[in-house]
């Protein structure tokens, strides 16, 4: 007989996006995202990449959404070019993101967007992407480094921002590992940090101070480093108030 009692959650329900199924595992979210959302009190449940319109169930059930971190987004969503150092693309989970984050913004839910996260939300209204950052920026500083490994660098932070709330600081060492980055953002997207060569690490969204976005990976140092814990500690923070 179906269990029809009604489930109270004592932590809000994040939903974590998941990254493609392959040969030898399946669906899976590297592990440091779900510890750092149960570390600042959440409780995590992973979505994977099965293609679009699953996101209003899944939108029911969850309080906040994190979109984490990957490989490249198919380069048609945002323009005519394409550049050989892409990798990693899945239609599926570009078309499961794209959808769960428009809906998510329209239901106004809290969603924190780690790297590619940040691009999803970026592409999600309108935005365009560099393609590849070594052929745009001057080389000073290193966003990635051979073969594909996260670098730390400084960035410097909007101090009228909720970034800069959150963190308590207009300044922060951050772990960057990503080649693409935001070209243009979307009417409302206000770019809130920049790295020294001027790429563009956050951004907040204009009547949405539900959403915060970065550029770097705050998962790779949180334990380490307070001020990236205080992003996943504010946005679970923000997910209760809902």
């Amino acid at each position: 007989m179906p269990w029809k009692g009604t489930f109270v959650a004592k932590n809000p329900i994040i939903g974590i996006t998941a990254y493609p199924f392959g040969e030898g595992h399946g669906y899976h979210t590297p592990p440091l995202y779900v510890k750092c959302i149960v570390h600042a009190g959440g409780t995590p449940i992973l979505f994977p990449p099965v293609g679009p319109h699953h996101s209003e169930d899944w939108l029911d059930v969850i309080d906040g959404l994190v979109l984490v971190g990957g490989g490249d987004i198919e380069p048609t969503f945002f323009t005519d070019k394409t550049h050989e150092t892409i990798y990693n693309l899945n239609p599926d989970r570009d078309e499961t993101e794209l959808e769960l984050c428009q809906k998510a913004i329209q239901r106004r839910k809290p969603i924190l967007g780690i790297c590619r996260g940040l691009q999803i939300l970026n592409i999600s209204h309108g935005g365009t992407l560099h393609l590849h950052l070594p052929d745009i920026v001057s080389g000073e500083v290193d966003h990635r480094v051979a073969p594909r490994d996260p670098v730390i660098h400084s960035v410097k932070i909007d101090p009228n921002s909720d970034l800069a709330t959150i963190i308590g600081k207009t300044t922060a060492e951050i772990s960057s590992w990503h080649h693409q980055a935001i070209d243009q953002a979307p009417k409302g997207f206000k770019p809130v940090a920049w790295a020294e060569d001027g790429v563009v690490e956050a951004i907040e969204i204009d009547g949405h101070p539900e959403i915060i976005a970065v550029q770097w990976h705050p998962e790779l140092t949180a334990f380490q480093d307070p001020d990236q814990m205080k992003i996943f500690e504010h946005f679970v923070t923000k997910c209760k108030k809902i």
